[in-house]
């Protein structure tokens, strides 16, 4: 409705004034031919050039509006032409705002319709008798002058009441923005602080309580189970470090900074190392020729990835994986699959980081699939990358 009514506005501003110039000149060819008015005794090729001077005024009136009012005088004066006066009083109402111009207009507009019935009795005839009586007189300063003034009157004061209630509107939108981003700073900075005295704390006592069993433990497999959960630990504390500061900035939350630095093809291949370390029989393969990848595909592959590996860890430990890299064209394609587990237990899981991830593939117009597959379960991500 808004796209509508914005298209209507622009198709009015571009086509109303030369069609009002043509409406006028025809009007006024009319009014002077004896149509809808008094035949003029002039040349038609003078009422001609006087009628299409009046539609060349009125088309102009945005920008300019004396040679409206002055191709009014001429016409009533010369032609009769009401037309052009009707237009013209109701552009002054439309377009003067202040009064001392009102007020000149209708000084104005009474000199020229007094000059008017003087015309009209110096030329007698028809012209006389429409122009220059008494009654008709009268009722012509009615239709041409009075009545057109007060509907542009009208008309203004209602733009005027739209444009003040559309001014309010866009205030009112505009603090309703920085209230929710103020609330949402807000909320951004009880999680930050949350996630710092809950979370932190916790995973920092994991490294410690591993770091520990490192240095006591005479059991090499419990040594290098105990390196690998200290140094997870403490990769974790920075990556939640850097999520704290991300929603401890000002505007919009962005993404960790551990995603955007470094070659994305390398931080896959860490992936894949940590969950080798971790237990799970996890191949890397590549198809096409490898390229740079903008930062922000990079990143969306880097969780692709890692969410794919994490649901592999919590819901098929003993599953072989394939991590597939597939460089198109137009894009890049990964693919992830896992075939079937002979059971273990499951980690618990909130059930949103597969959303969460079809929500970035698709904000960069990607397309992401998931589901089982052959007992086990797949999830592939077409994102695409601009030719350059």
């Amino acid at each position: 409705m808004a796209i509508s009514a914005v298209v209507l506005r622009r198709l009015v501003e571009r086509y109303l004034p030369p069609l009002l110039a043509l409406v006028v000149a025809i009007a006024v060819w009319s009014s002077a031919t004896g149509a809808i008015g008094v035949r003029s005794p002039l040349p038609a090729g003078l009422v001609l050039l006087i009628a299409v001077a009046c539609g060349g005024a009125a088309g102009v009136v945005r920008s300019r509006r004396w040679p409206l009012f002055l191709a009014a005088a001429v016409g009533w004066l010369v032609l009769a032409a009401g037309p052009v006066v009707a237009v013209a009083s109701y552009q002054a109402g439309r377009r003067l705002r202040e009064r001392r111009w009102l007020a000149g207009y209708l000084i104005g507009a009474a000199l020229v319709m007094a000059g008017g019935v003087l015309v009209g009795l110096s030329v007698g005839g028809l012209r006389r008798l429409t122009t220059a009586s008494p009654a008709n007189a009268a009722l012509l300063v009615a239709w041409l002058v009075a009545f057109p003034l007060l509907a542009g009157l009208l008309v203004r004061s209602r733009w005027d009441v739209l444009a003040a209630l559309r001014d309010r509107a866009e205030r009112l939108e505009r603090e309703q923005l920085a209230h929710t981003e103020r609330v949402r700073a807000e909320e951004r900075a009880r999680i930050a602080r949350e996630m710092h005295d809950v979370v932190a704390h916790r995973v920092s006592l994991m490294v410690v309580h591993a770091g520990a069993l490192e240095v006591t433990s005479s059991d090499a497999s419990t040594v290098e189970a105990a390196a690998l959960i200290r140094s997870t630990g403490r990769q974790a504390l920075t990556d939640l470090r850097e999520v704290l500061g991300v929603l401890r900035q000002p505007g919009p939350p962005r993404s960790a900074v551990s995603d955007a630095a470094g070659d994305p093809l390398q931080a896959v291949d860490e992936l894949v190392r940590e969950s080798r370390a971790a237990g799970l029989r996890v191949w890397r393969w590549d198809e096409g020729i490898p390229r740079p990848l903008p930062p922000t595909v990079g990143r969306t592959v880097h969780r692709v990835v890692r969410e794919a590996l994490t649901n592999v860890r919590k819901h098929a430990p003993e599953a072989e994986t394939t991590v597939l890299l597939r460089y198109l064209p137009d894009g890049v394609e990964v693919v992830v699959r896992n075939g079937s587990s002979p059971g273990g237990p499951a980690l618990p899981g909130a059930g949103l980081g597969l959303l969460g991830l079809r929500e970035r593939v698709e904000l960069l117009g990607g397309r992401l699939e998931t589901g089982p597959v052959d007992g086990g379960f797949l999830v592939r991500a077409l994102i695409p990358v601009a030719v350059p």
